[in-house]
């Protein structure tokens, strides 16, 4: 486990030392604009934003992440409601084999068997 905290620390440190060393490269002002100048100038004024470059291409990247996580976080509730269902399901199973034990006393092959233990959330 000691090799793998070592390999996980030595990976954020490359993934640190590219963002400082993009920052540092990317340091010059850029201007943002939400519209195009033909129809910034129909709609009225629109507000230019400055920014340093290297925010720019961060911010982009982030907000790229969180689309994608909040797409996948919704792509995955069928996946996480059926996970549900199914360990409702187990817990009924086990409390029925539970109660099955205790009438048959030990005497059924199906009263001494041992399930394994899942882990709950």
């Amino acid at each position: 486990m000691a090799v793998l905290r070592v390999l996980k620390a030595l990976f954020w440190l490359v993934v640190a030392l590219v963002l400082v060393t993009l920052g540092l490269a990317n340091r010059e002002l850029v201007e943002l604009r939400v519209l195009p100048e033909a129809l910034a100038s129909r709609v009225g004024h629109v507000p230019d934003v400055e920014l340093p470059l290297f925010l720019v291409i961060l911010g982009s990247v982030g907000l790229g992440l969180l689309v994608g996580f909040i797409w996948e976080w919704i792509r995955e509730i069928p996946e996480r409601a059926q996970a549900r269902t199914l360990a409702r399901e187990l817990d009924n199973l086990r409390t029925e084999l539970r109660r099955h034990r205790e009438q048959t006393a030990g005497g059924d092959l199906v009263a001494r068997l041992e399930l394994p233990q899942v882990a709950r959330r």
